[in-house]
């Protein structure tokens, strides 16, 4: 948890990296995730930096990956994506070889898919023959039969071969879209006058297009025609409808040899076809296995000489300059990056790391592991902590769950909830493996571990409050009896329990609340003074807290001129004001007793807390019962003005304490300085002693000077806006607490009235016992469903929603600024994340 109390420690170094090197130290600080460089190449296009052509090769490589996954995938090849270990970057002799190899295979590939698209060409064109042969067979049979100028040229064939010639119809076969034939139909009818004669007939199956492999819907048709002018329009239409012409045979025995052979040739080409795709098939499940290797390969290559285009070059071009953010934790395992690079790559000359010390605000790195990642995702969703400054998420592990349950107290539900976290985290080796794309699911699964705490304080508030599913558990029997006898309680529908008398037992219950509220009437009334009141404290407390953790920043930032011009009045004008409301309760109810001696303790002179509050701020006198006093202690009138007085003076000081300051202590411009060790071999413990006893770098009173020196006006105007801010965020703050009561109390409601009008009716429905029990099965469906898609989803995305807002606004805003940027290493991991999520 060290590491979640306040960001780490960064370090801003250069590294001097030999070239033959450069590109295994950079795979192995990738490999590692602990550096972020900085590019000091920013002046210069990116077209002229050292190694764009490296990445061009890299940027080929992937194409041509994509290819080849392509084409797996159209052939519905599995591609296996479950890597037990990610393979590591190619060293730089292996690129060549990796590079040849997708070459060849591409190659290889292409080559496989054009000798099949060219066997489909053929294969589709016999097939479109066969079925012209086919199904136009019955038109000339038709025509033949009842065409009495061919048959008398047949007839007399023997004898006049030329007038046979000029009295035959002529013909036009082959095969075209169908969506077409309409349009083709109503042109042939115009060009030729009506004098030609269209039969057609679909074809009964959907063809394959050889290139896409998609269905292509064909229509067989032969036309008949005289002359061969008209011959030459025909063929141009079909041409121009990209209509598939196929010569047909006039003699029928022809034909019927023509379908014999076309059927031959397409069992032959049919087997050379599945040859080629068993073959095909061979190639790629082998190029499968590879594929997801030399994806990472490709892209830890392209992120490597994408991060030593970051580099610069020293004057002698011997070796390559770096600049990068370290955390002062991990510099040992950068420095052994460093040596392993040149012992891979056989270099005498080490590579080596200079520390810099340096005035420029680090980034924001806090440690994180699967249980903690959550709590920090939601304090950076407002905003990333200003370097070393106090983490909130450390302490939103415990409250931001209790703070969701005192809205959301039921057991039943919290039960619900812990069930489903449980279900989340036990299978989570499952879900992360599978790597699923829906939004929804995703972000429940990376707040899984919130989501069970949320369930199991909702449980322990819910055994607060003494409610399941809105109805109340009996564990300890009840502080409460009834000494009616059993005719006085048949006869009357309401009854009193006074707590003055004997019946009552002056003993607190056990555990929460006593089950026997859930019988009274005036059940509302007590829980809305009791959540009201619980609201109200904690929102209080909560805010002290934050206000308090204003201090640690002030230390660390060594603001110490801060220490008691605002830090001491907020605190003051905060606890003298609204932390005295909280005691004012407390003494209530320790004050004010039913059987008490003393008639001015009874209840009926318990002055209210609020109407105290308000006479307190505006010097009003309450008006009480007689024998009753509006004020609960001794002295408490003198008490009150004095704490008025003292958060009245609070004000100015807030106000004005700072500006005075900074015109009595004239800030003096300070020249940065660059200061450096300068020797490669100086302890990695001395130099994380030094970069701790270095002031932080994010506030201008720690030593960084980011900002432009601020003048008088600027400081007085910050001032009284945060002052002003403060004061009135005191008061609206502590009534914006009160959500916790309201949303609780709806919740409450929600689930009686859930009960009452849904399972209770279906428990109490008439009918015999077979009716009785399918009433019973639709209502408890219904109930269940409105319980879990109202109850816990919608109710619990709400409190959720308020409790951030809680967080966010009224307890971070007492300390937290927010304004810095995130520590983003170079990581192979997370550069393959991002682009399985772009893909």
């Amino acid at each position: 948890m060290g590491g979640m109390f306040r960001s780490e420690q960064m370090a801003l170094c250069q590294l001097f990296i030999q070239p033959e090197a450069a590109y295994l130290s950079v795979s192995e600080l990738g490999e590692t995730g602990t550096v972020q460089f900085r590019d000091l190449n920013a002046d210069v296009n990116y077209f002229q930096r050292k190694f764009v052509n490296e990445v061009r090769r890299c940027d080929e490589m992937e194409r041509k990956l994509r290819y080849i996954e392509a084409e797996v995938r159209k052939d519905g090849v599995p591609i296996s994506d479950d890597l037990t270990e990610l393979p590591r970057a190619p060293n730089p002799r292996a690129i060549i070889d990796l590079e040849a190899n997708l070459e060849k295979t591409g190659n290889d590939i292409l080559e496989l898919s054009q000798n099949a698209v060219n066997l489909k060409s053929n294969y589709l064109e016999l097939t479109e023959l066969r079925h012209v042969l086919e199904k136009t067979q019955v038109f000339f049979t038709e025509e033949e039969a009842n065409d009495s100028i061919t048959r008398t040229l047949i007839t007399e064939e023997a004898q006049n071969q030329s007038a046979i010639s000029r009295g035959r119809l002529e013909f036009v076969a082959g095969v075209i879209n169908r969506e077409r034939v309409p349009a083709f139909e109503r042109m042939l009818w115009r060009i030729s006058r009506g004098n030609v004669f269209l039969r057609q007939v679909e074809l009964d199956k959907p063809l394959e297009d050889p290139s896409t492999g998609d269905k292509i819907y064909k229509t067989a048709f032969v036309t008949f025609f005289q002359g061969e002018q008209l011959k030459s329009r025909i063929k141009k239409v079909c041409s121009g409808f990209h209509a598939s012409l196929y010569p047909c045979p006039h003699n029928p025995v022809e034909r019927e040899e023509m379908v014999t052979g076309v059927r031959t040739r397409l069992e032959d080409l049919n087997l050379v076809l599945n040859q080629t795709q068993d073959h095909r098939q061979r190639v790629l499940h082998n190029v499968a296995k590879e594929l997801p290797n030399w994806t990472i390969m490709v892209r830890k290559m392209k992120a490597i000489y994408h991060t030593m285009n970051l580099f610069n070059m020293d004057v002698s071009k011997k070796c390559l300059i770096g600049e990068c953010w370290v955390p002062a934790a991990d510099l040992a395992i950068v420095r052994n990056c460093l040596t392993e690079g040149s012992r891979l790559c056989g270099s005498s000359i080490p590579s080596f790391l200079n520390v810099i010390y340096t005035h420029e605000n680090p980034p924001t790195f806090n440690r994180t592991n699967k249980f903690t990642k959550g709590f920090q995702n939601l304090i950076d969703a407002y905003g990333v902590a200003s370097y070393r400054e106090a983490n909130p998420a450390l302490y939103t592990i415990i409250t931001f769950p209790f703070l969701f349950s005192v809205m959301f107290g039921d057991c039943g539900h919290g039960l619900i909830m812990t069930v489903f976290a449980l279900y989340m985290i036990i299978l989570e080796k499952k879900y992360l493996a599978q790597k699923s794309s829906n939004e929804i699911w995703n972000l429940f699964f990376a707040g899984r571990y919130i989501i069970l705490l949320m369930g199991l304080f909702s449980i322990y508030t819910g055994l607060i409050y003494n409610d399941v599913f809105s109805k109340s558990i009996n564990l300890f029997g009840s502080s409460w009896h009834i000494s009616y006898n059993v005719s006085t309680i048949q006869n009357n529908a309401l009854l009193q329990l006074d707590p003055a008398t004997s019946d009552y037992k002056q003993t607190p219950y056990l555990l929460g609340m006593d089950p026997v509220w859930v019988l009274s009437e005036n059940k509302i009334m007590f829980l809305n003074s009791y959540k009201m009141k619980l609201s109200i404290i904690f929102g209080v407390v909560h805010m002290i807290f934050g206000v308090c953790m204003s201090l640690i920043n002030i230390v660390n930032f060594r603001r110490y001129e801060s220490l008691f011009l605002e830090f001491l009045p907020q605190l003051l004008f905060l606890v003298l004001l609204f932390f005295y409301l909280v005691v004012l309760m407390f003494v209530k109810w320790i004050l004010y007793d039913a059987s008490s001696p003393d008639g001015r303790f009874s209840p009926t002179c318990a002055p209210s807390v609020l109407i105290t509050f308000i006479n307190m701020i505006l010097r009003g006198n309450a008006s009480v019962p007689d024998g009753c006093s509006q004020y609960m202690y001794p002295g408490q009138e003198q008490v009150q003005i004095a704490f008025v007085i003292i958060a009245v003076l609070c004000i100015p000081v807030m106000l004005l304490g700072k500006p005075l300051y900074f015109l009595i202590n004239k800030r003096k411009k300070i020249v940065d300085n660059v200061y450096s060790n300068g020797t490669t071999s100086q302890d990695i413990e001395l130099q994380t002693e030094v970069l701790r006893s270095t002031p932080s770098t994010s506030d201008p009173a720690a030593g960084g000077y980011d900002h432009e020196e601020e003048t008088f006006g600027e400081v007085m105007i910050h001032q009284a806006i945060h002052t002003i801010e403060y004061v009135l965020s005191t008061i609206s703050h502590t009534a914006s607490y009160l959500r916790l009561w309201a949303l609780s109390l709806a919740h409450g409601q929600l689930s009686e009235v859930l009960w009452t009008l849904v399972l209770n009716k279906g428990l109490g429905a008439p009918g015999g016992s077979y009716v009785h029990a399918v009433i019973l099965y639709f209502a408890f469906a219904a109930w269940a469903f409105f319980t879990l898609g109202v109850l816990v989803m919608m109710e619990g995305l709400s409190a959720f929603l308020h409790t951030l807002r809680l967080h966010w606004v009224e307890f971070m805003s007492k300390f937290y600024d927010g304004q810095g940027y995130p520590f983003q290493p170079f990581s192979f991991r997370n550069i393959l994340e991002a682009e399985e999520n772009e893909d």
